[in-house]
């Protein structure tokens, strides 16, 4: 039986600051993980960071997860990933992309779209376009080029997509249309129904982020619950959250925020939601809760370390060497 690759973001270790993500990278494969992910919000920008990570660690995979298509056109994704690409010619890229939310896109002054999965649809279909090599014309609702032709000449490896899924419509439109699904901010007992949704639409690999810190609960207690209640404020994820036995808390939470009540909203966020959600516990425990995820299914889990302590570093590189005995 072969080993499940395990792959590390660096989406929630933006605090170490970005020139740290050759220290997370060269540990990463220290330890024998084989991938390594960036996101794109307001700080960072995902490739950037992936070009450094390709000089610093060329035995790991590159992915992004996610960037928000609406802030890239189709035409200029296939040129960077393509270009990545490029520069490593025998290494997998996982294209992860997504929709934004809509604070983020309030932030880069974008209107948000009333019909996602049909721009997703159309994005990913020429962004496939895009990629071919072969002159491109093409007018959607939401998309159009003119014999766009891509310049960058790439071998038999291609970069792969991969959909940034949560409710049952992206699921299925991943699970037709990309190689990959990444699932975010789900517990283990969603992952099954998450992955059903998936199926019902295609055989796309299974990703799924894995939230854990090596730490005391009573100590970051705290952190996740804010962590948890900024998400919960996204109706994407608090249906999610709902749907996976949560309601009591999100209508809790939404309720005192609706109050202006910010400190009992993040208290509304309960521990067994922590538990299910941004883990926290020891090595063994840790290692554990991931195995938990390989075990629902997901065939590349990715670990988002949570940095929660006074030495931040410290705790990220427990949580990976956690995470990585059990794989």
């Amino acid at each position: 039986m072969s080993k499940t690759p395990l792959g590390v973001t660096f989406g929630s270790l933006g605090v170490l600051g970005p020139d740290a993500i050759t220290k997370v990278a060269t540990t990463a494969q220290d330890m024998g993980y084989e991938s390594i992910w960036t996101v794109e919000a307001t700080a960072t920008d995902a490739f950037t960071l992936l070009g450094s990570v390709a000089q610093a660690a060329p035995g790991l995979s590159l992915g992004t997860g996610i960037i928000p298509i609406q802030l890239r056109t189709p035409a200029l994704t296939a040129m960077t990933a393509a270009t990545l690409q490029a520069l490593c010619p025998e290494r997998d890229i996982w294209l992860g992309l997504g929709v934004s939310a809509p604070a983020i896109l309030k932030q880069h002054g974008i209107p948000l779209s009333d019909r996602p999965i049909g721009m997703m649809r159309e994005y990913v279909a020429l962004l496939r376009e895009c990629l071919s090599g072969e002159s491109v014309t093409f007018e959607g609702d939401y998309y159009s080029v003119k014999r766009f032709r891509l310049g960058v000449r790439l071998g038999e490896r291609r970069p792969k997509i991969v959909l940034a899924a949560l409710g049952p419509q992206m699921l299925r439109l991943a699970g037709s249309v990309a190689d990959g699904v990444l699932l975010n901010y789900i517990p283990v007992n969603h992952i099954g129904p998450s992955i059903e949704q998936v199926r019902a639409g295609g055989d796309a690999r299974i990703f799924s982020y894995v939230h854990a810190a090596v730490g005391e609960l009573e100590v970051s207690a705290r952190s996740a619950r804010r962590d948890l209640f900024n998400y919960a404020m996204a109706d994407g994820y608090a249906n999610m959250f709902r749907a996976a036995g949560f309601a009591d808390e999100v209508d809790d939470l939404r309720a005192h925020q609706a109050k202006r009540d910010r400190d009992g909203a993040v208290a509304a966020v309960s521990e067994r939601m922590i538990q299910a959600i941004d883990f926290i516990g020891s090595s063994e425990e840790v290692t554990g809760f991931v195995k938990g995820y390989i075990g629902a299914g997901v065939e590349h889990p990715v670990l988002m370390p949570m940095p929660w302590g006074e030495d931040r570093w410290a705790v990220t590189q427990e949580t990976m060497q956690a995470a990585i005995a059990a794989v």
